[in-house]
């Protein structure tokens, strides 16, 4: 008898971590299935988050302010969503707010789309015109802080809500006279409709307004991140890994985005992908500090533009905002995408 409980004691002390009782998060991404999004699936599919104890379930998202108020919620562990929301709900009810733990988007996407033929050449242009906008879209949620930064009356302009998958249809058929989005997002899915963005399009770009914000950043829940600190890490290793994975090779990237929505058009999502890499997470600064850090003084201006222009009760300090405790070591961080 002791034989057999000595050996079984064994047993369990050999099986890998991975085998055992993993921790379960819930994650949800900034919107429906897309290229960028390979790293999180190829680090699902090859068994990197198992590695790490995690049992990770990767829901679609809506919009990429959504998130913060589902994790805040605790209808998500985690998600990968606006930081700009975040500040906002962080300077209004801190103790709900989500932290910011790894920045992937580390160059501002925010537009305002119009027709190429379209009279608004500036945005004080905007003023008596309608923007439409999905109603969780980052641009739409931040319009009032740009409309402050580009000297525009807001209350000028008529802002309504769309579906996402109406955007750039409502837009060329003169439903509406702009609209917000990510500069990427509103790119590729024109080009799905046939619309030339080259041609047919022109972009008001916040980041040419004053806009100096970092945009999509993992997050978790305040209270998972404080309890299970090395589930965080292991979450943000695995995704290190995936998206290195990626960097190297984009079109396993791409197999593993196909697995999950089949009916995408692979080429135009590859395209998309590499044009998230190159436009949207490959600010000058990652030489320096490596992709998922933030400079912390440019962190500090742009939390300082969302509170002044959205006129939030008070400002969060960066560590309120923004924990780099932990991202995998700078060495293995890319420098250079």
């Amino acid at each position: 008898m002791k034989t057999r409980l000595l050996a079984l004691c064994l047993s369990a002390l050999l099986v890998p971590a991975a085998a055992m009782a993993q921790t379960k998060i819930k994650f949800v991404l900034n919107w429906k299935y897309q290229g960028p999004q390979a790293w999180f699936f190829i680090a699902q599919d090859r068994g990197y988050f198992k590695a790490e104890g995690l049992d990770v379930e990767i829901d679609q998202g809506e919009g990429s302010a959504a998130p913060v108020g589902k994790v805040a919620t605790g209808a998500y562990t985690a998600g990968f969503g606006d930081i700009n929301a975040l500040i906002d709900l962080a300077a209004k009810r801190g103790n709900e707010a989500p932290v910011a733990v790894s920045m992937l988007y580390n160059t501002p996407p925010f537009t305002i789309v119009v027709k190429a033929d379209s009279p608004i050449r500036t945005p004080k242009d905007l003023e008596g015109k309608t923007i439409g906008g999905p109603g969780n879209d980052g641009a739409l949620k931040l319009f009032p802080a740009f409309a402050k930064a580009a000297k525009v009356d807001a209350a000028k302009v008529n802002i309504t809500n769309m579906a996402p998958n109406l955007r750039e249809q409502m837009l060329m058929r003169g439903q509406v006279d702009a609209a917000f989005g990510f500069i990427n997002t509103i790119w590729f899915s024109a080009k799905l409709t046939g619309v030339d963005p080259n041609k047919q399009l022109r972009f008001i770009k916040y980041v040419d307004h004053g806009m100096d914000l970092y945009s999509n950043t993992i997050m978790f829940s305040r209270s998972f991140a404080r309890d299970n600190p090395q589930a965080v890490r292991g979450f943000l290793k695995a995704l290190n890994r995936g998206i290195n994975d990626v960097l190297a090779n984009p079109e396993a990237g791409m197999d593993a985005v196909m697995k999950r929505e089949p009916l995408l058009n692979r080429a135009v999502e590859k395209e998309r992908l590499l044009a998230t890499i190159a436009e949207e997470m490959s600010h000058p600064e990652i030489a320096r500090i490596g992709l998922g850090d933030v400079d912390d003084n440019r962190l500090r201006r742009a939390i300082g533009i969302v509170v002044e222009s959205a006129q939030l009760p008070r400002t969060p300090a960066n560590n309120e905002i923004f924990d780099r405790s932990f991202l995998p070591a700078r060495a293995e961080r890319a420098s250079k995408l």
